[in-house]
Parts: structure tokens; sequence; C-alpha cells
């Protein structure tokens, strides 16, 4: 099985890129899933239905998010409905949405890791208690690990090596140089990255992030224009097994 996860989509241009880049590739690496984090596709931050939609009809499976998962509202009445959206399963239950799903035999977990982020439950525990509450429904078994800390994502990594086929970081935009199959079969990589302008820290423009961090005042981020990159990995996994085979990382660059 071929699976691509896309790193986190930012805004409009981020969202051009998906359209033009991912029906090619879904052909050139024939592949079977297609994931992406999306909740910074709407403006650079949250998601809208619109913006979900646009991404599954350029031929994204499974949306995953993170920290921005509610930030449009126009979104929280879908997060309960039948998309394949998820947000991070160590929420409080009582919040809306799904922190997993399974589609094509596939089940897809997003979590949210605690360092440097919001206080939620623990992630390590809430995906143990996914793999029993789903033990026997799919072999192959992806995670989104949104994470800050490249420490905390490698944690989660080795804690779940040989029970999932991948722990894929997301959430820093910056994507990483440490993919690799660990040492019982399971796919990692610290950070996929993001798709979103080249010229940019982090997908928002200079000059305003520039402008909070010298002067310590809120500033709106907004996301420029221009060439886009886009990280993603690619995953060849064993049906068979759900172990992984390998992991590369398929980067690109739009004009």
């Amino acid at each position: 099985m071929h699976v691509l996860m896309i790193g986190d989509v930012v805004g409009k241009p981020g969202r051009r890129a998906i359209r033009k880049l991912v029906p090619g590739l879904r052909e050139e690496y024939a592949l079977d899933m297609v994931i992406a984090n999306g909740e910074n596709s709407a403006g650079g931050l949250g998601l809208t239905p619109e913006t979900a939609q646009e991404m599954f009809d350029a031929g994204v499976d499974v949306l995953t998010s993170g920290n921005h998962a509610w930030a449009k509202r126009e979104i929280v009445p879908f997060l309960n409905g039948e998309i394949p959206l998820i947000r991070p399963v160590n929420y409080p239950s009582s919040v809306p949405g799904h922190g997993y799903l399974i589609l094509n035999d596939v089940l897809v977990i997003n979590v949210m890791g605690r360092v440097f982020m919001a206080s939620v439950d623990d992630p390590f525990r809430a995906v143990d208690q996914v793999l029993e509450d789903m033990e026997g429904r799919a072999r192959v078994i992806i995670v989104d690990c949104h994470a800050e800390a490249t420490s905390e994502a490698g944690a989660m990594g080795w804690y779940l090596d040989g029970r999932v086929s991948a722990v894929l970081g997301t959430h820093t935009h910056v994507g990483t140089v440490d993919a690799k199959v660990l040492p019982q079969g399971t796919a990692f990589v610290s950070d996929v990255g993001m798709v979103g302008p080249r010229d940019s820290i982090i997908g928002n423009e200079v000059d305003a992030v520039l402008e909070r961090f010298l002067t310590q005042m809120h500033v709106r981020l907004g996301v420029p224009s221009g060439p886009v990159i886009f990280s993603s990995v690619l995953l060849d996994i064993d049906e068979e097994t759900g172990m992984a085979r390998s992991i590369v990382r398929l980067d690109r660059e739009v004009e």
C-alpha cells in the first residue's frame, strides 16, 4: 500500500498547490490513500467546510487537524458528521469531532502533543486506548502526531514502534530530515513540513511576524503569495503485516 502524508496546508497558496500536484502524484505513485493536515487551510488559521471540500475534490482522502481544529466556527457542525475530518483524540471527550477514523481498511489517528502546547490529555495513553478499542479492525494504522517538540514526536514514534504503521509529525511547518523505519517496522518523521509560501515564516508574512517579535504586540498574520513549497512523505506499507517497508520525503516547489 502506498500512502502519501502531506504536511500542514497553509491558506489559499497551499490549497492551490494541493489542486495542482495531488492528482498527478496519485497517478505517478499509484497512491492508495492521501492524508493531509488541513488545520491552517483557511487563511492560515483553521479550516472551513469549503476549504476542506476543495482538498477532498483535489484527491485528499482524509484531513487531520490539531490545535486550530475549530478556529473557524463554521467547521464545528461538520466535525460530528460523516466527512473524513478528524481532530486530536486527546481533547476532552465532550468537544465536537472524532479523533480517529477507518477508511478503506486504514485506521487514521490524530493526536496532539503537550510540550509547549495546550493542556490536553496524555497523548500516549490516548493512542493506547484507541488501539485497544480498535484492535483487529485495521492492520494499516497511521498516526498524525501534532507536536511542537520534535522530542515528543520522537518519543511517540518509539513508543508505538511495531504497533502502528507510521507516526508522522505535523505542526511546526518545518520539514525534518529524519525520515526512517524504526526497528520494529514503524515509519517515522519528526515533522512532515508544510504546503505553503516559500518566502514566509512558517507560512506567514515575514514583515508581520518580525513586527510581533520586535514589538511584542499583536499583529494580524497574513499568508503571502509567491512560490509554494509542497512537503510530504511517501509510505510503502505491507498490508499483510501493517508494517512499513519504506518512508521517503517527497518535496516539491510550485510557482
